[in-house]
């Protein structure tokens, strides 16, 4: 019986701490490569990384928002505290806001954004990355 809990285990906890559960891609910030799983549907932007327990090093979710908008996030149902950066259609990060685990409290590009960044929080400031800096490889993504 032992054996038969483990396997169901691993099979009900695998889809929620599973990375890129859809194709993934690469971006390049300064002199950081990441990957990133995308988040192109109404649907896939509202689980965001909602109760998963693990983000792996350089990877995170990009939000492709399908026009430019002021963009807002919040932790609802996170689990790991994240960082966001917005970004506008050239790449170029508008600002980044570090945001607590299961909080409601909304974070908002300050001007519209095309897309949003989510990465463990304090990537961005590890690696000295800060607003107006681009990211590249996003033209590379589906929209």
């Amino acid at each position: 019986m032992p054996r038969l809990v483990g396997l169901l285990t691993v099979l009900v906890s695998s889809p929620l701490e599973t990375f890129a559960q859809t194709p993934d891609h690469s971006l390049t910030i300064g002199e950081q490569t990441i990957r990133v799983e995308l988040a192109l549907t109404a649907q896939e932007q509202t689980r965001g990384l909602m109760f998963r327990s693990l983000l792996p090093a350089d990877s995170g979710m990009l939000f492709v928002y399908p026009s430019a908008r002021i963009g807002c996030m919040w932790m609802k149902n996170t689990l790991i505290p994240l960082s966001v950066a917005f970004l506008d259609d050239k790449g170029e990060i508008i600002n980044i806001a570090d945001m607590k685990p299961l909080s409601r409290r909304s974070h908002c590009s300050k001007r519209p954004a095309s897309y949003a960044l989510e990465m463990n929080q304090g990537w961005f400031r590890k690696h000295r990355i800060a607003a107006g800096e681009k990211v590249l490889g996003l033209d590379q993504i589906p929209r």
